[in-house]
């Protein structure tokens, strides 16, 4: 017998309120987390980004408020402005129909604005550690009064150094209190964190198997780079779509798209780090509002950001760490609905599909695009039914008015209705269809050697980029014997893996390029050593490279790239 809601022993105005909200059963993590919470128990939830673990907390937290108490009486810790302002939204949104009061706080705003707002009677603060911490050492928030705290993507608040700040935050509650602590993993820092902080917690999880949800349906096209821009377009045409999450690898990426989105006619921003925090919250408000229905965003949105209702999440670049995808297909597929997840992928590629698919345990399904009849009759059969709304709502009293006087001057008024369509649907231009060369896919490899049909399988190597072998004029490059560049023209450049971290010559090129946005051709010798690399990048590149690999991943590990001279 499946779960519900009411069942789990909620407060029946919170059960209205996920209700209303379209949430139909609850999820597995909100199973095993929502009844252990309400019974006092302190928890350790391991769960990723999309499982609903913020319902999971913030249902059983609101269920045991006091709303007619003062003072504080809930700390939620996030590791992220974003993720602080978009968990304070939805726990307003849970608590509207109990009256609520919640306020987050973060850098990057005024004090004076979040002191003021403390100052009133507040129930829940949900901040980052860094502001929390300061206000406290300011005598501005009081969190004597605090029963439960909850600690939101631990894990992601040691990586970023915050955990000795939570401890102090964590100081200043009372020793009684309830404590949530949810984390995608569990190193052993957060486990001593739990140790010295909770009271004999009672472990939740999301297995491996349930990473992605069932009513997701993830799909890839094989397509050469040059194609994507032309592919998306398509699908964006023709797909059922009520909003879309568009991924880019970088931040320039996210602009770049954006710009040539909008220039085509659709709705879409771009979302990515180097946005003014102020500006960044405008873009998301536009978006929760429906005035923006295409967001296009680096993983900063796909860790923490909550948005509700998004019909398609499209991978414009496959993430690198496979744990990304999971992150980035959590923000469909929520609260019961479908949702879909599409990937454009080139077939240098693949294997971080396969990665992908053992990670989630499912295959991903490859598709083919729709034709150009297709989008054309997709966009007919758009415009007919806007037509459509317009006869059934709309006051046509002056525009019959309008046709009557052509018609008095002798105008054919099948050739006015022809006109008039013609000029309402000129945006189309804008939208070229235009050709997309879909690629075979190739049959893997047993571990023969060969393909899946008998035949011996050829790996395609970039001759360039392989120390010892022919250059691309013929000329024999020397194997490297030292940090020096080898080659006019050339900087040399040291990787922080090798051979022992599964890196081959392909993986270098790829994450590089990809990366820097500049051809493989830029990317000179390469030499993999146990635990470090060596490659040569040309001069006019070296800065950017140095500059959009700070936060590199390769094979999902983090790697740093340092001039071989430093």
């Amino acid at each position: 017998m499946s779960q519900t809601f009411e069942s789990l022993g909620l407060d029946p105005r919170l059960v209205q309120t996920v209700t209303e909200l379209g949430y139909t059963d609850p999820s597995p993590i909100q199973v095993a987390a929502i009844p252990a919470l309400l019974g006092g128990t302190d928890i350790l939830g391991q769960a990723q980004t999309g499982t609903g673990k913020t319902a999971a907390f913030a249902l059983p937290m609101l269920h045991q408020l006091d709303y007619s108490a003062h003072g504080v009486q809930a700390l939620v810790l996030t590791p992220t402005r974003e993720l602080a302002t978009q968990v304070s939204e939805a726990i307003y949104r849970y608590g509207k129909h109990v009256g609520v009061r919640v306020v987050p706080i973060y850098g990057g705003q005024s004090y004076s604005r979040q002191m003021k707002r403390l100052e009133r009677d507040v129930h829940v603060v949900v901040g980052t550690p860094g502001r929390t911490l300061d206000l406290i050492k300011q005598g501005v928030l009081n969190l004597k009064g605090v029963k439960v705290v909850v600690l939101d993507e631990a894990d992601r608040m040691l990586d970023m150094g915050f955990i000795e700040d939570v401890e102090a935050i964590l100081a200043a509650t009372p020793a009684e209190r309830q404590t949530a602590l949810f984390s995608a993993t569990f190193p052993s820092e957060i486990r001593e964190l739990a140790n010295n902080y909770m009271h004999n917690p009672q472990s939740v999880s999301v297995s491996r198997g349930t990473l992605t949800v069932p009513q997701t349906e993830q799909r890839y096209y094989l397509l050469h780079e040059s194609s994507k821009l032309a592919a998306l377009t398509r699908l964006l045409e023709t797909e059922d779509m009520q909003s879309a999450l568009i991924f880019t690898r970088t931040k320039a990426g996210a602009s770049e798209l954006a710009d040539q989105l909008l220039a085509r006619g659709f709705a879409a921003e771009a979302l990515h780090g180097d946005l003014a925090q102020e500006v960044r919250e405008t873009v998301l408000r536009r978006f929760r509002r429906e005035q923006v229905t295409i967001l296009v965003a680096t993983d900063v949105v796909a860790r923490g950001v909550d948005i509700p209702q998004v019909s398609h999440v499209f991978n414009f670049d496959i993430p690198l760490d496979p744990e990304d995808y999971v992150h980035r297909i959590g923000r469909t597929g929520r609260a019961g609905r479908s949702g879909v997840a599409v990937t454009l992928l080139t077939p240098r590629e693949k294997f971080r599909l396969k990665s992908i698919e053992r990670l989630i345990k499912q295959p991903v399904k490859l598709a083919k695009l729709p034709g150009k009849e297709e989008v054309r009759h997709k966009r007919e059969e758009r415009f007919i039914q806007k037509l459509s709304d317009v006869f059934a709502d709309a006051d046509l009293d002056k525009e019959r008015t309008l046709v009557q006087e052509l018609a008095d001057l002798n105008y054919d008024l099948h050739e006015v209705a022809a006109a008039a369509i013609k000029l309402a649907r000129a945006n189309e231009s804008n939208r070229p269809l235009e050709d997309v060369e879909e690629i075979q896919d190739r049959p893997e490899r047993d571990r023969a050697g060969k393909s899946r049909d008998g035949r011996p399988f050829r790996e395609h190597t970039h001759k360039s980029h392989r120390p010892g072998e022919h250059g691309e004029k013929g000329e024999r490059r020397e194997r490297s014997s030292g940090p020096r560049s080898h080659e006019p023209g050339m900087v040399r450049m040291i990787l922080n893996v090798g051979r022992e971290h599964g890196i081959q010559p392909k993986d270098v090129v790829y994450t590089i390029a990809s990366e820097a946005g500049i051809p493989g051709r830029a990317i000179g010798a390469i030499e993999i050593r146990q635990r470090q690399t060596y490659v040569d990048v040309k001069e006019a590149h070296a800065e950017r490279v140095l500059r959009q690999m700070e936060h590199g991943m390769m094979r999902g590990q983090r790697v740093t790239l340092v001039r071989a001279d430093n």
